[in-house]
């Protein structure tokens, strides 16, 4: 059974910075994806950033340019550092793995608020 485990959310200011880590509980190689998505009360889930097992990003317009999504050389962890955070960042994500199927974590609450 897959299992992606969130961590790194918490309550900022505007402006500041957070990182966000997803552990899965296999090689996250074996995935065509990994991605970070986030749901804001009252709005649908979005794509928030997304890498390939080759590597490749794709990220929001929203979040270019101060969100940036990587993964560590062994291959367990996906990150998603943010900064220059908003308060239109204030959401839950989501660390997801796609290949045949989808995986999602549970969720890990950003709320940036001065």
């Amino acid at each position: 059974q897959v299992q992606l485990v969130e961590s790194g959310g918490g309550l900022v200011q505007p402006g500041t910075s957070l990182r966000l880590s997803c552990i899965a509980s296999i090689s996250i190689f074996n995935f065509n994806t990994m991605g970070w998505y986030r749901q804001a009360p009252g709005k649908q889930r979005e794509l928030v950033a997304s890498i390939t097992s080759g590597g490749r990003t794709n990220y929001a317009d929203s979040v270019k340019g101060r969100f940036t999504i990587s993964r560590d050389s062994a291959g367990t962890t996906v990150y998603l550092q943010m900064n220059s955070l908003k308060p239109e960042d204030t959401a839950v994500y989501y660390c997801n793995a796609a290949r045949a199927f989808e995986y999602w974590g549970q969720g890990t609450q950003v709320t940036v608020s001065s």
